[in-house]
Order: C-alpha cells, then structure tokens, then sequence
C-alpha cells in the first residue's frame, strides 16, 4: 500500500527541531517499518497563528491541494492507497488531504488531530469547521492520548477512533543511564515563550528550594527566550548549572544517559517524546501531572508527577529522588523497561498494521 504523508503543522524536513517534527519523522518510520511505502505529499505549512492570517492560507493550501491533484495524475507511480494527515487542528487544517482523498477515491486518516467544541464560536470558528470537515470525511482518526480521544469522540464517534500511545525510536538508546558522584539532572527543551518559559520559570524556583543538597544540572536547549531563562536560574549558584546550548538529535541520548533524573514540569505537552526518550536512557522524570504528561510517565512507577503549578510539591519530588539512590535506580530501570517493551518504534508499527490493514487494496 502507498500513503501520502502530510503534516500541516511542520513537515518532517524542517529545518527547526520540535517534538511535531520528530513524531512526524517516527509515524513515517514506523509505516515504512510495517511494510508499506511511504511518500510526502507536500511540504506546504497551512499553519496560521492569526486569525489575519486564514484567508491567504486557506487560498494557498486550496491551490496546493489542486498542483498535488495534477502532480500525481502526470506522475508514472501510482497514485497512493491512503491520505495520512499528522496533526491537523484549528491553527493548522488540512486543505489537502480531504481534497485528494475525495478526488482519488482513497481513505483519509488522521493521528493526533485537534478538536475543542468552543471554538465553533469567535474567530477561529470559520478554520474550526474546515478541521470539522476533515473530521468527518476521516475513514480514521488516531488519537495519541486520551484527552485528545474525549475531544473527538462526540463528532466522529468511538468507531472511527483507535489508539496508539506516544513512541520513539530506542535504538539509539542503548546504554541506560549512570549515577553520577553529585546527582545530575537534566533537562531538554526549546527556550519560547509560553507552555516552555513557564516550565523553566517552574523548574528554577522549584530548584531555588532545594539550594541546601548537592546536585548538579545540565540544560540543553536554546531559542529566542534564552535571556530569560537565564535570568530566571540567576538566583541559583551558577557553578551548579552546565548550560549546553543546542545539540544535534544524536548527542541526545549520551548526555541523558550522563545523569540521574530528568526535570521539565511540563506546562502544556500533548505528551512529550522528550520524557519518552529520557527514560529509555534509564532516567527517572519529575514533571507536573498535567495535560498528556501522564500518558508518558508513569506515576510512582517511572518517575514522579506533582500537581500543576506548585514549585513546593516540585522541588520536593525533586528532593526525594535526588536524596535516595535506590528509588532512582529503581524507578529508572523501570522507565527503560516501559519505553522498551511498550513505547518503541517496533511496537507502533505492528499497532499501525493493525489499524491500517483494513484499507489494503
């Protein structure tokens, strides 16, 4: 079977790293994985972050849809047995893959779509129908977490709905993490306003609490908001904290696998592949129990989840494990079995042949 592959949100080529780019990179991965060919439909990004901006979008992702349609009827390969859209939600429709599906004839499926009812009204109501429309005309929608399944059960239905919990490639996990003289926690994460700066502004003054025991903590990541999280650790002795700037995706799993517990509160993640790959490399997490964090770590079992927003309940989950060796190796030995055995590459593939038989020619 041939499926075109498309994200509205950011193409798997982008040239900034994200988690949309990365699960974008692993669904290909994975249905390449379970035997079928996969291709990219188009690189075109419909995402609006204003409303100012829809009416332009909309008319490029309806011209886009229409040179894809002409591409594919000029090209000597086939024309593809499947449409699978990544990530559509009101800021990021989809104009192409309900088209095409329709014009070809071929089933349109959806992972990890977006639906929330309350904006049908206000200004996103209009680029909140055409997310609607998709919906409907999906023969499938994957949904990732189950927050995201109570979003869509009401418009679609529990049938035209399955399962496939958040996954990474463990391959290049392949040494589980060692404990450091002085503990070591580590944390990956863009520096950008919003759902991120709030975690960093979290983490510091949970971290401000814990100034009378010994820890250490590396920080890879940077961005435009680098400045402010800089001044946010200002209060924390800076020979405590290694700030490492931005790596390459293949430098990840040795610094995980250097410390002892990985630290992100985690304001706003859908799920979050980093917590996934941070417990392949055998690291316990500490985050907040909050929007899909729980889908990806296991409270008590694979690390340790405080209420949002509380830097006291934080920095005192922090405290317990930086306190208490065993519990780390324990929880971290747990965490690698759970990606391994449960969230790998392998795993989702065999869940997508599954789901994506049934539209086998």
């Amino acid at each position: 079977m041939r499926i075109a592959f498309y994200a509205p949100m950011k193409p798997p080529d982008h040239p900034v790293p994200s988690g949309d780019r990365l699960m974008a990179r692993q669904l290909m991965q994975a249905m390449c994985l379970a035997g079928y060919t996969v291709f990219l439909a188009s690189k075109f990004r419909s995402h609006a972050p204003a409303i100012e901006d829809f009416s332009l979008r909309r008319a490029e992702g309806e011209a886009e849809a229409a040179r894809v349609a002409s591409e594919w009827r000029a090209a000597p390969a086939p024309e593809p047995d499947l449409f699978f859209c990544y990530h559509t939600y009101f800021k990021a429709p989809d104009y192409l893959g309900p088209a095409l599906s329709e014009a070809f004839d071929i089933p349109y499926v959806t992972a990890e779509a977006s639906y929330t009812p309350s904006r049908d009204r206000g200004p996103w109501a209009e680029v909140q129908a055409v997310v609607r429309r998709g919906l409907d005309r999906a023969a499938l929608n994957i949904c990732f977490t189950e927050r995201d399944r109570e979003g869509l059960i009401d418009l679609v239905g529990d049938a035209r709905l399955a399962m496939l919990p958040p996954f990474i490639d463990t391959s290049p996990f392949d040494a589980e993490a060692a404990c450091a003289r002085t503990p070591r926690l580590v944390t990956v994460a863009m520096m950008r306003p919003g759902d991120k700066l709030d975690s960093y502004r979290l983490l510091a003054e949970a971290l401000a609490l814990c100034g009378d025991i010994p820890w250490e903590l590396a920080i890879v990541g940077d961005g435009p908001c680098r400045d402010e999280v800089l001044e946010l650790f200002s209060a924390i002795d800076p020979a405590r904290i290694e700030w490492q700037g931005e790596k390459r995706p293949e430098e990840i799993p040795a610094i995980l696998a250097g410390g002892d517990v990985y630290v992100w509160p985690g304001f706003g993640e859908a799920f979050g592949l980093a917590y996934l790959e941070a417990q392949a490399a055998g690291l316990p997490v500490v985050a907040m129990a909050t929007a899909g964090v729980p889908e990806v770590v296991r409270k008590g079992e694979t690390g340790l989840l405080t209420p949002q927003g509380d830097a006291a309940a934080y920095g005192g989950a922090i405290r317990v494990l930086l306190g208490d060796a065993s519990r780390r190796r324990t929880l971290g030995a747990a965490a690698r079995r759970f990606v391994l055995e449960e969230r790998s590459l392998e795993k989702a593939a065999a869940t997508l042949k599954v789901l994506l038989s049934r539209f086998e020619p």
